[in-house]
């Protein structure tokens, strides 16, 4: 269909219609008590590390951080206090969190959003590189990966811990907010990857401004060693693409280097940058 990308090129773009809930298993996020085992939380990227979230980290999480205003859970019961309905994920999966959301683990449902939810992503069929690089905004994101699940921006660890909150994300690296519902924040492994060139890696998605997503290391187990600011490169017959950046660094890319299309939402019905405006706050 066509389309206006975002340094004002007219073109044709792919429609990709994605839902809130993937193909495959989510969860789990949050422990519900202290004592609950590494089995039933998920993991944050904090420090560029992956800390697992599990019943004993919430309950040491003050020692952790170094700060006694943490405080999760009962420590009568050892319950944690984790947000159980579609308005507590609204009042608290957001850089904003609300006040009464302090000191929750946060945990949000496909559900939540409807069976008839859906984000339409409009991707140049053919890319173009942009003038200069571009920053994704924070409802479009990255890309999408091929199993239809959104590659989704940094998740604003900051503002979430800031709070007193914590947001894991499950072992795909993917997590559930009111705005888009299930989205990765990594690139782990749980989408359909399909073989490139013999030595190359595999691909994965696509970005939004239409060059590939192959993941991070090529088939010698060695990530590309000449990739650029945006973490692409031009290989072989292969063309520009990029590869997706490990999981703890909490960015699946670092920019783009593409004239970017857009993802529309509600009765949106064409991506034109001409009539948008800049981008919203990030999402969690």
């Amino acid at each position: 269909m066509d389309c206006t990308l975002s340094e004002g090129r007219k073109t044709q773009c792919w429609m990709i219609v994605v839902k809130a809930e993937p193909k495959h298993k989510m969860g789990p996020w949050c422990p519900h008590n202290v004592v609950d085992p590494i089995t039933s939380g998920g993991m944050m990227f904090i420090k560029q590390q992956i800390v697992p979230i599990d019943g004993p980290f919430v309950k040491n999480v003050a020692t952790f951080f170094s700060d006694p205003k943490w405080s999760l859970y009962d420590p009568k019961t050892g319950a944690i206090k984790v947000t159980d309905s579609k308005q507590a994920c609204e009042m608290a999966a957001r850089p904003d969190v609300a006040s009464q959301y302090n000191n929750y683990c946060v945990e949000c449902l496909a559900s939540y959003m409807g069976p008839d939810f859906h984000t339409r992503y409009l991707i140049p069929v053919q890319p173009a590189k942009a003038k200069s690089k571009q920053n994704p905004d924070g409802f479009s994101g990255y890309g999408v990966a091929f199993n239809g699940v959104k590659f989704d921006i940094a998740a604003p660890i900051g503002a979430i811990l800031g709070a007193h909150t914590l947001a894991p994300v499950d072992a795909c690296g993917g997590h559930v907010n009111p705005h888009v519902g299930y989205h990765y924040h990594a690139a782990l492994g749980c989408s359909q990857a399909y073989p490139s060139a013999a030595s190359h890696a595999a691909i994965v998605g696509v970005a939004i401004d239409g060059y590939l997503i192959y993941t991070r290391e090529n088939a010698d187990g060695r990530e590309p060693d000449d990739l650029d600011e945006c973490r692409g490169h031009e290989f072989a017959d292969l063309g520009y693409h990029y590869h997706a950046n490990l999981a703890a660094e909490n960015d699946i890319l670092h920019c783009l280097k593409g004239e970017r299309g857009c993802a529309l939402a509600g009765n949106q019905s064409q991506c034109d940058f001409s009539h948008r405006g800049p981008p919203g706050p990030p999402r969690r």
